[in-house]
């Protein structure tokens, strides 16, 4: 409501225009503030960027850090957009395994061969995935210490449900923080995120920022600053999706979904479906047509063994969730 209501009053006024490529300075002061309440860490307002979502921060770090060629580690489950981008760019994206030997994570014992980049998720989707502090500072130090680019994909930070959750920024001010206003705060269609950079990055992801997006919508950056101060109303929604996991880890099993990684954040459960199919998608194309409960076949995560896994999502109300297991349960009887 904070950010609709500030919204009304910019369009009240006619406040509607172009801004600072890198965004508004009160909202990367804002942002800055957040960092020292939330974490302890002090930032320069002039290291935040303000970016027209998370895409358009993966975009420009992606522009920023690399080359044709260049090759950037990723987990395996991933979030596909990123191997996607990474190919458009001619990047070569090296998917590593993640699973319970390594805690679902990606660390410095798996990076084989040549990396010029290491991008994590924490919480990650789709596996939930929280990446512990001790994880997060030995994988940031490895890569400071090996000249390797690190990118921490922080936007489901806020939800948070089991384990630390930790900023990359926290262990030094090499890496590239990319985080939104689309998951914990709700702000999907205002399409407005935020990059931390090192300093010598500013100059060239504000020059590629001004020819590739002008600027992030002013409109949105007023609405994004004060969501930023309506963490009592947001926390109701983080609640309502902590109730519904706690639902989800007990029912999911029940019905045959084995948890395939620990739902430690973010608003998923991943679930092996290898009871039921050895074809995903096939599997949640007949799902979706004979129950109308959607979820997203492992194979757009994981290309080699996601045959076998699907992602469902739990961002929806709890009345929600109850009639899809219900649903399912006589589907699957």
């Amino acid at each position: 409501e904070a950010a609709r209501a500030a919204a009304r009053r910019a369009l009240d006024i006619g406040r509607i225009g172009y801004t600072d490529a890198l965004g508004l300075l009160s909202l990367r002061t804002a942002i800055s503030d957040f960092y020292e309440a939330r974490h302890g860490v002090s930032v320069d307002p002039g290291r935040i960027a303000i970016t027209t979502g998370s895409s358009a921060g993966f975009n420009l770090a992606f522009l920023a850090l690399f080359d044709a060629g260049d090759r950037v580690a990723i987990a395996r489950p991933g979030y596909p957009a990123y191997r996607n981008i990474l190919a458009a760019l001619g990047i070569e994206t090296v998917e590593i395994e993640v699973n319970a030997e390594n805690g679902f994570t990606l660390t410095p014992e798996a990076l084989a061969g040549r990396i010029d980049g290491v991008l994590l998720a924490s919480p990650a989707n789709p596996t939930g995935t929280v990446t512990g502090r001790a994880n997060l500072a030995a994988l940031s130090a490895y890569c400071r210490d090996n000249g390797i680019a690190f990118i921490s994909d922080e936007i489901y930070h806020g939800l948070t449900f089991v384990g630390e959750e930790a900023t990359a920024l926290e262990f030094g001010e090499e890496a590239v923080i990319i985080n939104s206003f689309s998951k914990y705060y709700c702000m999907t269609g205002w399409r407005i995120g935020w990059m931390v950079l090192p300093e010598t990055l500013v100059r060239p992801v504000e020059r590629i920022a001004q020819s590739l997006y002008i600027s992030a919508p002013e409109l949105s950056q007023i609405a994004a600053e004060a969501a930023l101060g309506a963490e009592v109303e947001l926390n109701v929604y983080r609640d309502a999706y902590r109730v519904n996991r706690d639902f989800l880890v007990k029912r999911l099993p029940e019905l045959g979904f084995s948890i395939a990684s620990p739902m430690d954040g973010a608003f998923y459960a991943y679930v092996d479906v290898g009871r039921f199919t050895n074809d995903s998608m096939a599997f949640a194309r007949r799902m979706l047509a004979e129950t109308d409960v959607a979820a997203t076949p492992g194979i757009d995560f994981d290309p080699r063994d996601g045959h076998h896994t699907m992602r469902f999502s739990y961002a929806g109300s709890f009345e929600e969730m109850s009639e899809a297991v219900d649903r399912l349960a006589r589907w699957l009887a």
